[in-house]
């Protein structure tokens, strides 16, 4: 061990900085990992009351959806095809006036209103054994219709009925 010597007194002594920074990281280190985030108290799910709404405002729960009924025969042909309860027939003039009927709702859906367009969905129900093809023709007539080369959409919403079991 090395005495000093007191003589030196006036000597200034120099701190070093490297350990002093490495105690400061360590720390800083430590306390990262320590640190526990605290959720905020009280309950902050508040139902703010709803304004009144204005008297044009349609929803979905006014625009029952449009149904379509598809009946197979015993071969899986189409026996008969429904819109909204009412008989159209079968074969290709059925799907024709299907696609009529349904411009006719949506145009008076039109008139009520352009954004009721939107919220208006057709609910297609086909018997077990159908032939897909007669399902396609319905969607295709339910969504739209080419005219000059375009598609003119009528519905964009489309849904499907709970399946029927086989009888």
């Amino acid at each position: 061990m090395k005495i000093r010597n007191r003589s030196g007194e006036g000597e200034k002594i120099e701190t070093q900085m490297a350990p002093m920074i490495d105690v400061v990281f360590q720390l800083l280190i430590f306390f990262m990992l320590t640190l526990k985030i605290v959720e905020p108290e009280g309950n902050f799910d508040i139902n703010m009351p709803l304004g009144k709404p204005q008297q044009s405002t349609v929803t979905d729960a006014d625009l029952p959806p449009l149904k379509v009924r598809l009946i197979a025969g015993a071969d899986g042909q189409l026996a008969d095809l429904q819109f909204n309860q009412q008989s159209l027939g079968q074969g290709p003039a059925a799907f024709a006036l299907l696609n009529d009927q349904v411009l006719k709702a949506v145009n008076s859906l039109k008139a009520a209103g352009p954004e009721n367009l939107d919220k208006q969905e057709v609910e297609i129900d086909p018997d077990f054994n159908l032939d897909y093809r007669h399902i396609i023709s319905a969607i295709s007539n339910c969504s739209g219709k080419m005219v000059d080369g375009k598609m003119i959409r009528y519905i964009s919403r489309i849904k499907f009925a709970p399946i029927r079991e086989q009888n």
